[in-house]
């Protein structure tokens, strides 16, 4: 069974080497919509696949930092990731180009670091995160899989290699969040108490 639970933020950015002059060579933004999608094959005690309301911690906190941020390359002109530093609070730094494509990698990176790293409390059983859906456009989307994460074609991805601006941490619920991610700390889910006996 799949679910899906849907983020949104407003985000700038240029993908450097695309054929759109628009696109390459000028700052521009998008109302990005994002779908997580999950997957399990048994329900939790509250015979859900996993509750949305455990989507709203820190897998919405990583993807609302990129909400009225700008993203760009490492790779980029120094000059240019050195203004976008100076002149907005909000900021991240990626491994690859800030393209649709590679936003919806990326998320997964994010999004399958937490699901891994937490500790499930309600009878969750084999929930896995299924694949990133990044809508750059009403028109267009990516969508990243698990077997799409991992292929050295598509550029590699590692969490200590996207940078958060400090202003981005700050915002969060847990500003040390990011660097217990990196770290392999495990997050707790909440514990329940059944109301009906399983």
């Amino acid at each position: 069974m799949l679910i899906r639970k849907l983020f949104r933020f407003e985000n700038a950015h240029i993908v450097r080497n695309c054929t759109s002059q628009r696109c390459s060579r000028s700052i521009h933004g998008h109302s990005y919509q994002v779908e997580v999608i999950l997957e399990a094959h048994a329900l939790d005690h509250g015979q859900m696949v996993y509750d949305f309301g455990l989507l709203k911690g820190h897998i919405k906190d990583l993807i609302d930092s990129f909400d009225h941020a700008i993203a760009f390359w490492d790779k980029d002109d120094a000059e240019y990731i050195s203004y976008c530093q100076k002149f907005s609070q909000r900021w991240i730094s990626m491994p690859v180009s800030p393209s649709a494509e590679q936003f919806s990698r990326l998320i997964f990176v994010l999004v399958d670091a937490v699901l891994k790293q937490t500790v499930m409390q309600n009878g969750e059983a084999d929930v896995v995160l299924n694949s990133v859906i990044v809508h750059e456009t009403q028109t267009g989307y990516a969508q990243a899989f698990r077997e799409d994460i991992n292929n050295p074609r598509m550029g590699l991805i590692k969490l200590e290699d996207i940078i958060f601006s400090p202003q981005v941490c700050h915002e969060w619920t847990d500003p040390e969040m990011y660097e217990k991610l990196k770290h392999g700390e495990k997050f707790v889910n909440p514990t329940i108490t059944l109301q009906v006996p399983i």
